[in-house]
């Protein structure tokens, strides 16, 4: 489902018991009443964070309330199988809003429960803050590149010896919102479908693994 502007969220999330907005981090959402859920200590959202904002939701609710959980990706399993049951049947007036730019790393009972808003816009390259003109052109070749050009791909992207990890993650982060924006402007689930495997090749990068190893073998 998608939305035109971010003015529209506070009407759509105020319709549904739960929804799901996919928004970059920096991105400010302006929720009247609302709970803000974050992770502790910036590395996860545990399910002793969730169970406290649900034991506050057992008394009856006058006005609408949002419960907003960002970014969702970073529940463990145990706070987002905490919330399935409240997704499921929400009280009156409580509206859960999950914000995150990767919704394929939320459980898939989560993404069943709550509806997927994604903003419609144009591909521009222009829109794409991360990266230089070099960069661009090479996440546009390789969000459409097949198996058999990844190599020489791959060689190309590591070719400058100078912060090369750096160079790869720019490229995939550079990528991974085109395709999120290519959905958006032709809703061809292709590109959805693919936005997994960069997000585990860029993960693998910055652990340390070996560049051209993940360039190739993660987006095949």
């Amino acid at each position: 489902m998608y939305y035109e502007s971010l003015e529209e969220i506070p009407l759509i999330a105020s319709r549904a018991g739960a929804s799901i907005f996919v928004l970059p981090p920096s991105q400010k959402l302006n929720l009247k009443n609302a709970i803000l859920i974050e992770p502790d200590k910036k590395t996860v959202i545990t399910i002793e964070q969730i169970r406290e904002v649900l034991l506050k939701l057992n008394t009856k609710q006058l006005q609408d309330i949002f419960i907003v959980i960002r970014p969702a990706d970073l529940m463990n399993d145990e706070a987002a199988n905490a919330l399935l049951k409240n997704l499921e049947e929400p009280k009156d007036k409580v509206h859960f809003v999950l914000v995150t730019d990767a919704p394929s790393r939320l459980l898939p009972t989560i993404l069943s429960r709550a509806g997927l808003y994604l903003q419609k816009q144009p591909l521009d390259l222009k829109t794409i803050s991360l990266g230089d003109a070099k960069a661009k052109e090479l996440a546009k070749r390789l969000m459409v590149a097949k198996p058999k050009d990844l190599v020489l791909l791959a060689e190309e992207i590591t070719k400058p010896k100078k912060d090369v990890r750096n160079n790869a993650l720019t490229v995939l982060s550079i990528a991974i919102e085109m395709l999120y924006k290519t959905y958006f402007l032709t809703n061809r689930e292709i590109f959805l479908k693919k936005i997994p495997k960069f997000l585990t090749a860029y993960d693998n990068i910055a652990k340390n693994g070996h560049i051209k190893l993940h360039l190739v073998a993660d987006l095949c």
